[in-house]
């Protein structure tokens, strides 16, 4: 048996911070996975195989289609988590999984994706989400629950560590916490760079109003580029009556498909705030660069004139702009690949797993680094 248990908040939508849970499956095979609810058509093989323990709201009606309008029942379903018997969790958090209680002795660590969004920074994230206003004038109130649950929660964990310098910025001032720095897994050996040049620009995302893929869909309108979507989301329906006639709406598509556009595309479009962002250095392992919104997690991912441009100002007309200037740029794709190997998910691997080793219980010792021996992994020298 096991005695470290995984905890994520929920597996529904599928993104980065499922790759990262992915992967502490893949260092931890026996360590059971607990959450709130599984979509399990969604999950990939890998996480299809592992031991997931959902809660009693797995059994809650049209749970896929409704999952974020249960929000007020996440608190109670991650308390209910029976998490007693392990000396070692590691939570995947962006919202609840840090609230799960252990018992006394054990140790908690949380790799946080952010503070909960929706709930401390509400102005932005709902701002273009189309909520009526019925919706507007209690969504507030519930929200003001919520806070106060999730600055209680936060206690639980021993540790944090944090996906960016952004978000380790953000937990300190939500939470009153100090976190480790360590960014999230990268798959640099899925993607292939490709001599086959095409002429479109890219959107790699999952489709919700505030990653403010109006802004890419407003400037390839305006300049007359073709753009390509690939992702899903509540904000399709809405950016498919923007959209001029040379963009395509591909959504959900599978690796395979995924790593072709990616290798071929002129750049990628990154025009949210993101935490971090996983995306722009996945393109860039597909050799291909990035013109990305300087705020967030990519402030510490795009390199300038080596790997991507930035647009300053969250508006179409910047982003144009910067459309316009990197057409006239040329771009290294070997560089471009060097760069995208320093997040490597062997990389993150060694690191997180080094940290584990100082903090982890003797009982833990021997499972923690068992990752030495692990084929799947290099990491011997990697972790030096």
């Amino acid at each position: 048996m096991s005695r470290i248990a995984l905890v994520h908040d929920y597996f529904v939508p599928m993104g980065g911070a499922e790759q990262v849970v992915e992967l502490f499956h893949e260092l931890f095979p026996l360590a059971p996975i607990y959450t709130t609810v599984v979509a399990r058509q969604r999950l990939t093989p890998r996480l299809r195989e592992a031991d997931l323990r959902p809660s009693w709201m797995q059994h809650l009606p049209a749970l896929e289609r409704n999952f974020r309008r249960y929000f007020m029942l996440y608190p109670l379903a991650i308390e209910s988590l029976d998490v007693s018997p392990y000396d070692l969790i590691v939570s995947s958090s962006s919202g609840y999984a840090k609230g799960v209680r252990r018992r006394q002795g054990a140790v908690h660590v949380c790799y946080c994706h952010t503070p909960m969004r929706w709930a401390w920074r509400y102005d932005s994230y709902v701002a273009r989400e189309g909520f009526g206003r019925l919706t507007r004038m209690v969504l507030p109130l519930l929200l003001e629950g919520l806070r106060r649950w999730d600055q209680r929660a936060a206690r639980q964990p021993d540790y944090y560590v944090a996906n960016s310098q952004v978000v380790a910025e953000r937990i300190r001032q939500v939470y009153r916490r100090e976190a480790i720095v360590i960014p999230p897994p990268i798959n640099v050996s899925r993607f292939r760079p490709s001599e086959t040049d095409e002429d479109y620009y890219l959107v790699l995302s999952r489709l919700m109003a505030y990653k403010r893929i109006d802004l890419a869909l407003e400037a390839c309108r305006h300049l007359g580029r073709p753009l390509v979507i690939i992702g899903d989301g509540p904000d399709r329906k809405r950016l498919e009556k923007m959209a001029g006639p040379q963009v395509w709406f591909l959504g959900r598509q599978p690796d395979s498909v995924v790593t072709r556009f990616a290798g071929r595309c002129r750049a990628l479009l990154f025009p949210g705030e993101e935490d971090f962002g996983m995306t722009p250095l996945e393109v860039n392992a597909a050799g291909r660069p990035v013109i990305a919104y300087r705020g967030g997690g990519a402030l510490e991912t795009v390199v300038e004139g080596v790997t991507g441009v930035f647009f300053d100002e969250p508006t179409s007309h910047s982003l144009a702009a910067a459309i316009e200037e990197f057409e006239g740029r040329s771009w290294n794709r070997a560089a471009l690949r060097r760069h995208a190997e320093q997040f490597d998910r062997t990389v993150f691997a060694a690191r997180f797993l080094k940290f584990l080793s100082t903090v982890a219980p003797s009982s833990c010792a021997q499972e923690v680094a068992a990752w030495t021996n692990l084929p799947s992994f290099n990491l011997r020298e990697k972790s030096a």
